[in-house]
């Protein structure tokens, strides 16, 4: 697992408490991208979270976006994300 994602993690960790998360680096699914050629990367989100509950859509992205920080600006040119609360999740999907 890169430094980059295990940073990601951390900051998610902290901030959102995740009963599950997950991040997959797509990067190399974007070669020649232009954030690609700044060495900033594209990565997958799954995340769960009971801090999620009740919130809509734009809410959990901007929660996302602060736990990150910097590096949204910094590391991260694109992030899809999957968000959910708890009562919304199913592992076996």
């Amino acid at each position: 697992m890169s430094d980059r994602i295990l940073r990601m993690q951390s900051l998610l960790q902290a901030a959102l408490t995740p009963e599950f998360i997950d991040i997959e680096d797509e990067s190399h699914l974007h070669a020649g991208h232009a954030g690609a050629r700044d060495g900033h990367g594209h990565y997958a989100l799954t995340l769960v979270s009971d801090r999620f509950d009740g919130r809509p859509a734009i809410a959990r992205h901007r929660m996302v976006y602060a736990a990150l920080g910097d590096m949204m600006s910094t590391d991260i040119h694109a992030l899809r994300m999957n968000l959910y609360a708890a009562d919304e999740f199913d592992a076996n999907e």
